[in-house]
């Protein structure tokens, strides 16, 4: 379809092995083998025993269109181990049991998977899933050490519904959409923006009026939440600073949240002496209620008219408190004159980058997972780009924003 974004494929060419143990969790891992592979990767399954009491290995086959590797003894399997270790970009064992834990951190190489990670160069990533009390026994925190000790990714499972009727605990396995996030930081190059710090802000601010409503705007989040995951993804330390959303904070971030325009002010003003770059992706309301009433108004004795007052512009804000080297950018939804708005809004608050697009564009904008923007330069430079997914557009302004890092 014409104007339609082609499917994104961030990590093709990459070769990822997704370990999966006996765990119930292992459902989950079905799903994490079709976001890798939607994403462009060969996606090698390496499954132990136990694991195919849960599922079965045809699924995984069916989703990654790759054998399903399980067997280290047998005919044509004697060197399976080196040879998945040595091919691997990234492994991935999601879940790792209690047990699949105790195993590789005792160094055991009983089945294929463990035998793979003595064998392995590649980067790990274990993600435990187990019973709460099981997650909690000073064995497996022991193990769990120990695993990171020798470099070893650990993502430490969530809090939620437990099986067999145990109730909410620590014991979790996290989304597969979460763990996708985490292989995404084992196969990016990490080195432009590793030890960098870089504060982004997403999301719409809220001002009240009254208890019960407030102003704002249909900011949905998702780009500044996609920027803030990339720059995590590409060895960032990332602040973000975020109004209200329903979209998942990225993992690895330090996240803030705040409601109104000035709380975000305060706290860009927090994190700004020590960042390496400010992307400002939020959508602030740009006014905010003369005066708050203290009790809710009613419909009977509503006033004509709201007084509105401006609300503190942020980006103008921090013109002085940049520190020498701080690239900086924002962004700018207009309506009309488009690119002359957004070039006087690049030269008034000192911007090294503007992301600007037209709100009245279909698929672009607020709410939608796509859009189109232009970025405008400090050196008078326009670069317009095609509609895309807003993740892929948020690597693209990293890039831009690592050769502005590299040119200062």
């Amino acid at each position: 379809m014409s104007g339609t974004p082609a499917l994104q494929r961030p990590y093709a060419g990459a070769r990822v092995l997704l370990g999966v143990s006996g765990g119930i969790a292992s459902y989950k891992s079905a799903w994490l083998a079709r976001l890798l592979t939607l994403a462009g990767a060969d996606v090698d399954v390496v499954m132990t025993p136990a694991a195919r009491e849960f599922i079965g290995a045809v699924t995984f086959e069916a989703l990654t269109g790759r054998a399903v590797h399980s067997e280290i003894f047998g005919a044509g399997n004697a060197l399976d181990h080196v040879k998945l270790a040595r091919s691997a970009n990234a492994i991935v064992v999601a879940p790792a049991t209690a047990d699949f834990c105790a195993r590789a951190a005792s160094g055991q190489a009983n089945d294929l998977l463990t035998a793979i990670l003595l064998a392995a160069s590649a980067p790990v990533m274990l993600v435990p899933a187990m019973n709460d009390h099981m997650w909690a026994h000073p064995q497996t925190k022991e193990n769990v050490a120990h695993l990171r000790s020798i470099g070893y990714h650990v993502v430490p499972p969530d809090e939620g519904m437990l099986a067999a009727g145990e109730g909410s605990g620590p014991g979790r396995m996290p989304e597969p959409e979460a763990i996708f996030a985490h292989a995404g930081w084992l196969l990016e190059d990490r080195r432009a923006l590793g030890g960098k710090r870089i504060v982004v802000t997403s999301g719409p601010t809220r001002e009240p009026i009254d208890p019960v409503r407030y102003i704002s705007n249909h900011s949905s989040g998702k780009m500044g939440h996609a920027i803030a995951s990339a720059a995590w993804r590409r060895g960032a330390e990332v602040v973000l600073v975020t109004g209200p959303t329903n979209v998942a904070p990225p993992p690895g971030a330090c996240v803030v949240h705040v409601e109104t325009t000035e709380q975000m002010r305060d706290a860009v003003a927090r994190e700004l002496p020590n960042a390496d770059a400010l992307i400002m992706a939020a959508a602030p309301a740009d006014f905010r209620a003369a005066a708050v009433a203290d009790q809710k108004i009613k419909k009977s004795a509503a006033p004509a008219a709201i007084e509105l007052a401006p609300t503190p512009d942020i980006l103008a804000s921090t013109i002085d408190a940049r520190r020498v080297g701080c690239t900086v950018v924002g962004f700018a939804l207009e309506t009309t004159d488009v690119v002359a708005h957004a070039r006087e809004k690049l030269s008034r608050k000192q911007l090294d980058l503007i992301v600007v697009n037209d709100a009245t564009e279909d698929g672009a904008g607020f709410g939608v997972d796509t859009n189109r923007v232009t970025l405008l330069s400090r050196d008078g430079r326009d670069e317009q780009l095609p509609l895309m997914p807003k993740r892929e557009l948020a690597d693209v302004i990293l890039d831009r924003v690592v050769r502005l890092m590299d040119g200062r």
